[in-house]
């Protein structure tokens, strides 16, 4: 049974078809999902889908896209929600420089302020990067006291090299279905990532992975990254179910309060 470590289930695309998608997991392989918050409105929905199905866990955030929108509101009830057995994570938080969605001076800084309260919370990161490795590097290194609970980048896009720079931050790396992609060229990548430290996601509804390409992503589709993940590193199947969950197990849970 695999653990998708991202989605975005209460995303309009897939909201109206949450109950038969959740009901079907078992059916497809998945033990469970984490909805992953990326405002504070759909942090509030993925505490609520947390609390409505036993297999979904949240995670609450506000991505560089809606940087400009943070505040205390938002750490409030982030705070708040922490308290929560099942939000397990800050995140999606980060930066991201391809879309400039917000200004990158604001990025930068409520990247910041969502590290230190995530270490005041007591809680691991869920990293977005794009286009921007070298400040998230900056940044995660004048911060490197306050990452003792875990940091995780989600969709790993930079190159086999860097994984050894973020290496000194102790990382995990998650990757979803743009490995499958015909001209993704990411085998190194995949090689490159150490066996104890590789999540699985899908980022649903984003990128489905062959041969599902163009449609909304769900899931069940995290069955392709697996078989991928598979097929470049040379292990068989299973025993990259059983690394990947155990690593989303020893990231996300061992800090449980």
């Amino acid at each position: 049974m695999i653990i998708d470590s991202h989605a975005h289930l209460s995303d309009e695309r897939l909201a109206p078809r949450i109950d038969e998608i959740v009901s079907e997991l078992q059916a497809n392989g998945i033990e469970s999902v984490f909805e992953v918050g990326y405002s504070l409105a759909s942090s509030e929905k993925a505490v609520d889908l947390s609390e409505k199905y036993e297999n979904i866990y949240a995670t609450v955030g506000v991505h560089p896209h809606d940087a400009k929108t943070y505040g205390d509101d938002c750490e409030r009830y982030f705070s708040e929600a922490a308290n929560k057995a099942k939000t397990l994570a800050i995140g999606e938080i980060g930066l991201d420089y391809y879309y400039d969605l917000s200004a990158r001076d604001v990025q930068r800084d409520v990247f910041a302020r969502q590290i230190e309260l995530a270490h005041e919370l007591g809680l691991p990161i869920v990293l977005h990067i794009r286009d921007a490795y070298a400040d998230a590097y900056d940044i995660l290194s004048a911060h490197r006291s306050r990452l003792d609970k875990g940091v995780l980048i989600h969709c790993y896009s930079s190159s086999a090299e860097m994984i050894k720079q973020f290496g000194k931050f102790d990382c995990y790396y998650s990757l979803g279905g743009a490995i499958t992609f015909k001209n993704a060229k990411k085998d190194d990548v995949i090689k490159a990532i150490p066996d104890d430290r590789l999540l699985v996601e899908t980022d649903s509804p984003y990128m489905a992975p062959v041969p599902y390409r163009g449609r909304a992503n769900e899931p069940k589709y995290v069955n392709q990254v697996i078989d991928k993940i598979a097929e470049v590193k040379g292990n068989d199947r299973q025993s990259v179910i059983d690394a990947t969950n155990a690593n989303t197990k020893r990231l996300f849970f061992k800090y449980c309060r």
